[in-house]
């Protein structure tokens, strides 16, 4: 049994332990990748003897316009959605370093690929996670063959569930050629984002990020970055970026809930800067690990107790 297979979850207005979550292989976002999910972090502070959930207003918020792009609907108000959540990870007793899942299924027991007319169920549920990625070492990278997929194909701007098949594309094709990530270029040839993260590079003291029309999702780790950067006087711009100048630039690095921030190394065996974290991509790290973990009162406003 899984270790984590007694702890409570949420599913369908009920909760329930794992184990017990348990929906029919009929279920139609089972069949049809017609689904939409969020990631939210919770950090434990052992000084503070406490868990703090980043940013969970922006994620509901979030996951609300992924609802709304699939004609979907939330069941539940944003404080009717923060008392799940934290019901699940106070009853849990989680005292580490935690991910959330939230995500709106189609639940009906039906054939036929719709989103209209087709009921709604919400599901939540945590698990342990510390770093999906290295934070600390540079990682390793490569530009995908596979392209990303654009808003006018399946919607990037929603997280739905049917549009990660082009990410486990990438991903998998990185792992299997000895890279730690993929790099998707969007369908005009210009760089969007990793498997599961956005992309930052840094050139003569600038911070660039491809700009929302790039086919990328509208991070929240993203948004942050982005306030943080202003906030430290960084010169920040939102545009389309070659390929090359990610072989060119000083920096680089993913930001997203699940990557947090973590800086690469290489990209296509080229080495980027001189092979080492930078200057602005640590600074701006070792700010959010301060922020995250409860240790900035300035963003309070950014965390939820969970004790």
């Amino acid at each position: 049994m899984n270790s984590n297979d007694e702890k409570l979850c949420y599913i369908n207005g009920k909760f329930l332990s794992l184990k017990d979550a348990n929906i029919n292989i009929q279920t139609h976002a089972l069949q049809y990748g017609t689904a939409c999910f969020g990631g939210i972090r919770a950090y434990w502070n052992e000084d503070k003897k406490n868990l703090f959930i980043f940013r969970l207003k922006d994620h509901y918020q979030r996951l609300q316009n992924s609802a709304k792009i699939l004609q979907m609907k939330m069941p539940c108000s944003y404080e009717e959605f923060a008392e799940i959540t934290i019901k699940i990870l106070k009853e849990g007793n989680w005292k580490q370093n935690t991910y959330i899942r939230p995500f709106l299924y189609k639940s009906d027991l039906e054939l036929s690929p719709r989103l209209h007319n087709v009921n709604d169920s919400l599901a939540v549920y945590a698990i342990p996670l510390n770093d999906y990625l290295d934070t600390q070492k540079g990682l390793n990278t490569c530009i995908s063959s596979w392209i990303r997929i654009s808003d006018n194909q399946i919607p990037t701007r929603a997280k739905a569930t049917g549009g990660y098949i082009n990410s486990a594309l990438a991903k998998s094709e990185a792992l299997q050629n000895n890279y730690d990530e993929a790099i998707f270029l969007d369908n005009q040839g210009f760089i969007s984002e990793g498997s599961a993260s956005n992309i930052f590079i840094v050139k003569d003291e600038c911070l660039i990020t491809p700009d929302l029309a790039s086919s990328i999702l509208v991070g929240i780790t993203r948004r942050t970055v982005l306030r943080l950067a202003e906030e430290m006087d960084i010169k920040v711009i939102e545009r389309r970026v070659g390929r090359t100048e990610l072989y060119t630039a000083d920096e680089s690095f993913f930001a997203g809930t699940g990557v947090q921030i973590a800086w690469i190394r290489s990209v296509d065996n080229r080495v980027i800067g001189s092979g080492s974290i930078g200057a602005i991509t640590k600074t701006l790290q070792e700010k959010y690990f301060e922020i995250v973990k409860g240790n900035n009162n300035k963003y309070d406003s950014w965390l939820t107790k969970v004790y």
